[in-house]
Protein backbone atom coordinates (compact mmCIF):
# COMPACT_ATOMS: atom_id res chain seq x y z
CA UNK A 1 0.00 0.00 0.00
CA UNK A 2 1.26 3.15 -0.72
CA UNK A 3 2.01 6.01 1.89
CA UNK A 4 2.16 10.03 1.45
CA UNK A 5 4.61 11.46 3.67
CA UNK A 6 2.95 14.09 5.26
CA UNK A 7 5.57 15.67 8.32
CA UNK A 8 6.97 12.10 8.73
CA UNK A 9 3.61 10.75 9.42
CA UNK A 10 3.18 7.91 6.33
CA UNK A 11 -0.60 8.39 5.44
CA UNK A 12 -2.01 5.41 3.39
CA UNK A 13 -3.07 6.62 -0.13
CA UNK A 14 -6.50 4.92 -0.08
CA UNK A 15 -10.23 5.36 0.30
CA UNK A 16 -12.83 3.92 1.90
CA UNK A 17 -13.35 0.67 -0.92
CA UNK A 18 -9.73 0.53 -1.09
CA UNK A 19 -10.03 0.40 3.31
CA UNK A 20 -12.51 -1.67 3.34
CA UNK A 21 -10.67 -4.24 0.70
CA UNK A 22 -7.45 -4.66 2.88
CA UNK A 23 -9.21 -4.79 5.99
CA UNK A 24 -11.38 -7.98 4.34
CA UNK A 25 -8.32 -9.44 3.21
CA UNK A 26 -6.78 -9.42 7.34
CA UNK A 27 -9.32 -10.95 8.34
CA UNK A 28 -9.82 -13.86 5.49
CA UNK A 29 -6.09 -14.73 6.10
CA UNK A 30 -6.13 -14.40 9.68
CA UNK A 31 -3.07 -11.81 9.95
CA UNK A 32 -2.55 -9.23 12.70
CA UNK A 33 -2.77 -5.83 11.60
CA UNK A 34 -4.14 -2.18 13.44
CA UNK A 35 -5.79 0.81 12.00
CA UNK A 36 -4.37 4.70 13.24
CA UNK A 37 -7.42 6.97 11.86
CA UNK A 38 -6.01 10.12 11.80
CA UNK A 39 -6.42 13.73 11.50
CA UNK A 40 -4.60 17.03 11.54
CA UNK A 41 -4.83 16.17 15.17
CA UNK A 42 -3.17 12.93 15.50
CA UNK A 43 0.05 14.30 12.39
CA UNK A 44 0.49 17.15 14.72
CA UNK A 45 0.68 15.13 18.11
CA UNK A 46 3.17 13.00 16.07
CA UNK A 47 5.15 16.12 15.95
CA UNK A 48 5.77 16.65 19.28
CA UNK A 49 6.24 12.82 20.54
CA UNK A 50 8.51 10.70 18.18
CA UNK A 51 7.46 8.00 19.77
CA UNK A 52 4.09 8.04 18.82
CA UNK A 53 5.38 9.02 15.10
CA UNK A 54 6.91 5.55 14.84
CA UNK A 55 3.71 3.44 16.13
CA UNK A 56 2.65 2.44 13.33
CA UNK A 57 4.73 -0.29 12.33
CA UNK A 58 5.50 -0.99 8.85
CA UNK A 59 3.73 -4.23 7.43
CA UNK A 60 1.51 -4.00 10.72
CA UNK A 61 -0.44 -0.87 10.59
CA UNK A 62 -2.63 1.56 8.22
CA UNK A 63 -2.59 5.26 8.66
CA UNK A 64 -6.13 6.20 7.09
CA UNK A 65 -6.57 9.81 6.06
CA UNK A 66 -9.45 10.85 8.40
CA UNK A 67 -9.14 14.58 7.85
CA UNK A 68 -10.09 16.41 4.73
CA UNK A 69 -6.65 18.08 5.13
CA UNK A 70 -4.76 14.90 4.80
CA UNK A 71 -6.98 14.09 1.44
CA UNK A 72 -6.26 17.19 -0.07
CA UNK A 73 -2.51 16.54 0.75
CA UNK A 74 -2.28 13.30 -0.92
CA UNK A 75 -3.93 14.83 -3.89
CA UNK A 76 -1.21 17.22 -3.88
CA UNK A 77 1.09 14.85 -4.25
CA UNK A 78 -0.50 13.37 -7.09
CA UNK A 79 -2.94 10.30 -5.58
CA UNK A 80 -5.84 11.62 -7.14
CA UNK A 81 -8.22 8.57 -5.62
CA UNK A 82 -7.25 9.38 -1.95
CA UNK A 83 -10.50 10.39 -0.22
CA UNK A 84 -11.32 10.65 3.55
CA UNK A 85 -11.75 7.38 5.73
CA UNK A 86 -13.67 8.40 8.16
CA UNK A 87 -13.42 6.34 11.71
CA UNK A 88 -17.09 6.69 11.92
CA UNK A 89 -18.13 5.96 8.73
CA UNK A 90 -16.02 3.13 8.36
CA UNK A 91 -17.41 1.73 11.60
CA UNK A 92 -21.12 1.45 10.07
CA UNK A 93 -19.82 0.20 6.31
CA UNK A 94 -17.77 -2.75 8.43
CA UNK A 95 -21.12 -2.97 10.32
CA UNK A 96 -23.22 -3.59 7.41
CA UNK A 97 -20.54 -6.13 5.70
CA UNK A 98 -20.55 -7.94 8.68
CA UNK A 99 -24.06 -9.29 8.70
CA UNK A 100 -23.70 -11.08 5.69
CA UNK A 101 -19.97 -12.31 6.42
CA UNK A 102 -20.24 -12.85 9.52
CA UNK A 103 -17.43 -10.99 11.08
CA UNK A 104 -17.60 -10.77 15.03
CA UNK A 105 -17.02 -7.37 17.15
CA UNK A 106 -15.53 -6.16 20.24
CA UNK A 107 -15.90 -3.09 21.49
CA UNK A 108 -13.26 -1.16 23.43
CA UNK A 109 -13.18 2.22 25.44
CA UNK A 110 -15.58 4.43 26.06
CA UNK A 111 -16.42 5.59 29.32
CA UNK A 112 -18.75 3.65 31.80
CA UNK A 113 -21.76 1.91 29.69
CA UNK A 114 -20.90 3.51 26.46
CA UNK A 115 -19.61 0.58 24.37
CA UNK A 116 -22.64 -1.97 25.45
CA UNK A 117 -24.65 1.30 24.25
CA UNK A 118 -22.83 1.64 20.83
CA UNK A 119 -23.21 -2.34 20.81
CA UNK A 120 -27.03 -2.22 20.98
CA UNK A 121 -27.35 0.66 18.47
CA UNK A 122 -25.57 -1.03 16.05
CA UNK A 123 -27.30 -4.56 16.24
CA UNK A 124 -30.77 -2.20 15.80
CA UNK A 125 -29.31 -0.77 12.99
CA UNK A 126 -27.50 -4.06 11.34
CA UNK A 127 -29.87 -6.91 12.50
CA UNK A 128 -27.65 -10.08 12.77
CA UNK A 129 -24.59 -8.24 13.60
CA UNK A 130 -22.34 -10.10 16.05
CA UNK A 131 -21.31 -8.28 18.41
CA UNK A 132 -19.09 -10.87 21.16
CA UNK A 133 -18.03 -8.74 23.66
CA UNK A 134 -17.81 -4.78 25.27
CA UNK A 135 -14.96 -3.44 27.88
CA UNK A 136 -15.06 0.34 29.16
CA UNK A 137 -11.45 0.16 30.52
CA UNK A 138 -10.61 2.70 33.84
CA UNK A 139 -9.16 5.79 32.94
CA UNK A 140 -5.82 5.27 34.64
CA UNK A 141 -2.82 3.26 33.73
CA UNK A 142 -3.78 -0.59 34.00
CA UNK A 143 -1.54 -2.75 35.89
CA UNK A 144 -0.04 -5.66 34.15
CA UNK A 145 -2.02 -8.20 35.93
CA UNK A 146 -5.55 -5.88 34.57
CA UNK A 147 -3.88 -5.70 31.53
CA UNK A 148 -3.70 -9.67 30.74
CA UNK A 149 -7.28 -10.53 32.13
CA UNK A 150 -8.38 -7.59 29.32
CA UNK A 151 -6.05 -9.53 26.88
CA UNK A 152 -7.61 -13.32 28.12
CA UNK A 153 -11.14 -11.82 27.58
CA UNK A 154 -10.94 -10.82 24.08
CA UNK A 155 -9.01 -13.54 23.05
CA UNK A 156 -11.78 -15.41 24.20
CA UNK A 157 -14.24 -13.44 22.50
CA UNK A 158 -12.79 -14.50 19.40
CA UNK A 159 -13.56 -11.15 17.40
CA UNK A 160 -12.63 -10.40 13.97
CA UNK A 161 -12.40 -6.66 14.75
CA UNK A 162 -11.27 -4.63 17.74
CA UNK A 163 -12.64 -1.34 17.60
CA UNK A 164 -10.99 0.75 19.87
CA UNK A 165 -11.94 4.16 21.14
CA UNK A 166 -9.11 5.47 23.80
CA UNK A 167 -8.84 8.62 21.95
CA UNK A 168 -5.33 9.79 20.13
CA UNK A 169 -2.80 9.10 21.21
CA UNK A 170 -4.02 6.89 24.13
CA UNK A 171 -5.47 4.43 21.25
CA UNK A 172 -2.56 4.32 18.59
CA UNK A 173 -0.23 3.37 22.25
CA UNK A 174 -2.59 0.62 23.24
CA UNK A 175 -3.07 -0.29 19.58
CA UNK A 176 0.83 -1.07 18.79
CA UNK A 177 1.29 -2.71 22.48
CA UNK A 178 -1.49 -5.34 21.80
CA UNK A 179 -1.61 -6.20 17.86
CA UNK A 180 0.85 -9.53 18.82
CA UNK A 181 -1.14 -10.57 21.66
CA UNK A 182 -4.45 -10.45 20.40
CA UNK A 183 -5.80 -12.96 17.90
CA UNK A 184 -7.94 -10.73 16.32
CA UNK A 185 -6.49 -9.83 12.76
CA UNK A 186 -8.00 -6.34 12.87
CA UNK A 187 -7.62 -3.54 15.81
CA UNK A 188 -8.99 0.50 14.64
CA UNK A 189 -8.98 2.91 16.01
CA UNK A 190 -12.07 5.49 16.00
CA UNK A 191 -11.91 7.58 18.78
CA UNK A 192 -14.75 9.71 19.13
CA UNK A 193 -17.01 7.55 16.56
CA UNK A 194 -18.59 5.58 20.35
CA UNK A 195 -19.83 9.08 21.36
CA UNK A 196 -20.91 10.04 17.94
CA UNK A 197 -22.97 6.59 16.96
CA UNK A 198 -24.65 6.34 20.69
CA UNK A 199 -26.17 9.89 20.66
CA UNK A 200 -23.83 11.95 23.37
CA UNK A 201 -21.79 14.10 20.76
CA UNK A 202 -22.92 15.41 17.90
CA UNK A 203 -21.57 15.20 14.53
CA UNK A 204 -20.43 17.56 12.11
CA UNK A 205 -23.09 18.42 9.26
CA UNK A 206 -21.66 16.52 6.22
CA UNK A 207 -20.92 19.85 4.42
CA UNK A 208 -18.40 20.64 7.02
CA UNK A 209 -17.17 17.81 7.13
CA UNK A 210 -16.25 17.83 3.23
CA UNK A 211 -14.97 21.46 3.47
CA UNK A 212 -12.60 20.34 5.81
CA UNK A 213 -14.63 22.80 8.66
CA UNK A 214 -15.06 19.87 11.37
CA UNK A 215 -12.88 21.90 13.51
CA UNK A 216 -14.59 24.75 13.57
CA UNK A 217 -17.98 23.20 14.63
CA UNK A 218 -16.11 20.90 17.25
CA UNK A 219 -15.04 24.23 18.88
CA UNK A 220 -18.15 26.10 19.09
CA UNK A 221 -19.60 22.64 20.54
CA UNK A 222 -20.70 22.73 24.19
CA UNK A 223 -18.94 19.67 25.48
CA UNK A 224 -16.16 19.81 22.60
CA UNK A 225 -15.32 15.73 21.68
CA UNK A 226 -11.85 14.84 21.56
CA UNK A 227 -9.86 14.42 18.52
CA UNK A 228 -9.39 10.93 17.33
CA UNK A 229 -12.35 11.17 14.44
CA UNK A 230 -10.72 13.75 12.76
CA UNK A 231 -10.19 17.33 11.48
Amino acid sequence: MERVNILGVGVSAIDMAMALETIEGWIARRESHYICVTGVHGVMESQRDEGLRRIPQPGRASVTPDGMPLVWLSRLRGFRHVDRVYGPDLMLALCERSVARGYRHFFYGGAEGVPEQLAEVLRRRFPGLQVVGTYSPPFRPLTAEEDREIVRMINEAAPDIVWVGLSTPKQERWMASHVGRLTAPVLIGVGAAFDFHTGRKPQAPRWMQRSGLEWLFRSCSPNPVGCGGGI
